[in-house]
């Protein structure tokens, strides 16, 4: 049933994203040159809105976290594989997803780049686990229990800084 769950969630999240107009390709360099802060707009509410449902499904004991540990060196590579892929192709994975769907085919090539890519990832895994992707091992952090603060205060200021955000990005018609 949580596969159900899934998809239905996913689908709803694809809707909002092609309502959005981030699907667009001249949204996408909008937002890599910082011209368009559309993007940046709807996925920081989407992190507010996931945050609450997250942490309130765990306070009410529906769920739990399953945490990753939190590893400098993996979030440099993955970041600079994930920043360098946005810029070349336009398009993030989830948006070239969604452009793909509206028929874009453009995002077709980028999408057999993210399966190559993977590929490529997991065929060197073994490799990377004891090198790169061990450097800078923080364990199994949140940054409220970085910040020793209780979660809810935490959501309550990310949440306060994107309402802040989004006031500016429209007051500067961005």
């Amino acid at each position: 049933m949580s596969l159900v769950y899934g998809l239905v969630t996913g689908i709803i999240f694809g809707i909002f994203l092609q309502k959005a107009q981030v699907l667009k390709y001249d949204k996408q360099v909008g937002a890599l040159r910082l011209l368009d802060m559309t993007i940046f707009k709807f996925m920081l509410t989407a992190v507010v809105v996931g945050s609450i449902g997250l942490y309130l499904l765990k306070d009410l004991g529906v769920i739990g976290l399953s945490l990753k540990a939190t590893t400098i060196g993996a979030q440099i590579v993955g970041g600079l594989c994930f920043g360098i892929g946005w810029g070349v192709l336009g398009y993030c994975p989830g948006t070239a997803g969604g452009a793909l769907g509206e028929g874009r085919l453009d995002s077709f090539w980028g999408i057999l780049g993210m399966l190559g890519g993977a590929m490529l990832y997991a065929a060197i895994y073994p490799a990377l686990k004891t090198s790169i992707l061990a450097v800078g091992n923080m364990g199994k952090v949140t940054l409220p229990a970085v910040l020793g603060i209780n979660h809810w205060v935490v959501i309550a200021m990310l949440a306060a800084i994107v309402v802040i955000a989004g006031i500016i990005f429209e007051k500067n018609q961005l």
